[in-house]
């Protein structure tokens, strides 16, 4: 079979620092931290009193305030920046065959504050079962791309994909192999995650998974550095439009970049850590660079799942090092968690976007807050500490890794006709 080529035409993101694409890579390449303390319920008597939320969100610009109390927030945020990715891309929607065009989203944990919130009430009464209606349609993860399938009209594959902070890096896979295999033209893809709350929190602090570095929140996130100690809980969405290149070159689309390859693997390990000699980190980009049909050597970035853990941090470095080899000094490698935090679901959706602005702009975003090199850590790699780096970046690699031992990448490479 003669896979056909996928592009990247249109894109939107809502971050923890910038409610649109254009103003979450400006922030990025700012080297902007987008953690603070928390303001959706009062964290004083937890370990962890901080996260990356997203501020300033308006869900009545594209839903309908009836609409609104239908949807969890996560729902919200993918709905939202689905509608604004659209735009971007000129898709005219009434013009596609709607049987092959689709929606697929990734989420780790879906509506847990539907959940939480369910299960609260009812805790609190007096045993009469008065549930929301809506209580299950607002807390399952396949929803969010329901309901943007009913807002387009798209009657193509419609699913979600779950594999812990791997599920949208999973969803971009998946929508690419139906595309380049002709099952698809037009794929809205990507992944939402709102998990901002008490059981979000209170849940990673019983794993000592969050850093609880309250006294300087804007610094807690930071990847290879000695003093890490624990990521930053973030939320937000990132949604791409990906198109065969046939169809987008008919419509004349504006093409950002093109997905040439993926790959996914098991660490087959441990429920939350990873192999401690990366090994399923290596395979998965063996993998990806396999599924590209690229030498390592053509690799200009890798943005890398880098959450700011003591173990998971140096696993990574030593699969770069082990899958690249000398060329991985040639590298630039950073993680953007450090200004965004950690995403879960949605953090391949809009490290992936990172991926193709850092290939249109050239211009590769930082790892903020490094001040103590790890001796555990390559201090001759460049890890592209606290200020943005100039470089034509011809083929950008995205890496996510999930509780369970879950991994996935994507290659992207800048787009020649």
């Amino acid at each position: 079979m003669d896979f056909r080529r996928v592009v990247v035409t249109g894109f939107e993101a809502i971050t923890p620092i910038g409610n649109s694409a254009s103003e979450y890579f400006n922030s990025l390449k700012e080297g902007k931290s987008g953690a603070d303390s928390i303001t959706k319920f009062d964290a004083s008597k937890f370990k962890t009193h901080f996260a990356c939320e997203v501020i300033g969100f308006d869900p009545e610009e594209i839903i309908e305030r009836k609409e609104i109390r239908k949807m969890d927030l996560f729902t919200q945020y993918a709905l939202c920046s689905a509608q604004k990715a659209v735009d971007h891309s000129g898709l005219d929607v009434s013009s596609l065959d709607p049987t092959m065009a689709g929606v697929i989203l990734g989420s780790g944990i879906g509506g847990m504050n539907t959940t939480m919130a369910q299960i609260t009430e009812f805790a609190l009464g007096d045993g009469t079962p008065r549930f929301n209606p809506f209580f299950i349609p607002k807390s399952i993860i396949d929803i969010a791309p329901g309901l943007v399938s009913m807002r387009f009209g798209m009657r193509g594959p419609n699913y979600s994909t779950v594999s812990a902070c791997a599920s949208s890096t999973n969803a971009i896979i998946d929508a690419m192999i139906l595309i380049q295999t002709g099952r698809a033209d037009v794929m809205i893809t990507g992944g939402s995650e709102a998990n901002v709350n008490e059981a979000g929190i209170g849940g990673f602090n019983s794993l000592h998974a969050l850093s609880k570095r309250n006294d300087s929140p804007e610094t807690a996130s930071r990847p290879f550095d000695a003093n890490r100690d624990g990521f930053v809980l973030g939320e937000g969405a990132g949604i791409l439009i990906l198109e065969s290149y046939e169809h987008a070159k008919k419509r004349g689309a504006k093409i950002y970049a093109e997905i040439i390859g993926g790959g996914m693997s098991a660490d087959a390990h441990h429920m939350t850590a990873p192999h401690p000699d990366g090994i399923g980190a290596i395979e998965v980009m063996q993998k990806a660079l396999k599924d590209a049909k690229i030498n390592p050597e053509d690799v200009d970035y890798v943005n890398v799942h880098g959450t700011s853990t003591p173990l998971g941090d140096i696993a990574e470095t030593k699969a770069i090092l082990e899958t690249f080899g000398d060329h991985a000094y040639k590298l630039n490698i950073s993680s953007t968690k450090s200004m965004t935090g950690h995403l879960l679901g949605a953090a391949g959706a809009i490290e992936g976007l990172a991926c193709v602005m850092a290939i249109s702009e050239n211009v590769v975003p930082p790892t903020i807050n490094h001040s103590e090199f790890d001796p555990d850590i390559d201090k001759k790699l460049n890890l592209t500490l606290n200020v943005a780096q100039e470089r034509e970046v011809k083929v950008a690699m995205s890496n996510t890794f999930g509780f369970g031992g879950h991994n996935a990448s994507l290659v992207f490479k800048k787009f020649e006709e």
